[in-house]
């Protein structure tokens, strides 16, 4: 008998039902993951596509036809050049975005609702010095 208790306190470790709840949830994380990771790709992805057409464009037409043929090429499907806010102030050009995107888990169950936007002034005297 007392053998028996001598190995019982001598075990340590994860047992297999702790084990199995430990894949759970790295597999739960997993999921998450490689449901955000996307959008976030994308969001950066918006961010570039903005950079560089106020870069191109002088004009919103301009502007706007810039972002959409980046948006082509990015894979920006959230976001289209009418979307765009546009305005022109002292100091240069503002271009801004702001749009919803819902992820959804499994049926209706949304797993968040993220709310993204993008950059809003470019300096005209940052590019000219």
């Amino acid at each position: 008998m007392k053998v028996q208790s001598n190995y019982k306190r001598g075990q340590s470790g994860l047992s297999l039902v702790g084990f199995i709840f430990v894949i759970g949830i790295i597999a739960l994380l997993a999921v998450m993951g490689m449901k955000v990771v996307p959008t976030v790709i994308e969001y950066s992805a918006v961010k570039k596509a903005i950079a560089m057409a106020k870069a191109t464009g002088q004009s919103a037409p301009e502007i706007r036809t810039a972002f959409d043929r980046q948006a082509e090429v990015g894979y920006i499907e959230s976001v289209s050049g009418k979307d765009l806010e546009i305005t022109r102030e002292s100091g240069g050009i503002e271009v801004s975005v702001a749009y919803q995107k819902k992820l959804p888990c499994s049926g209706r169950l949304a797993c968040s609702s993220i709310t993204q936007q993008a950059p809003r002034k470019c300096d005209e005297r940052r590019r000219s010095n």
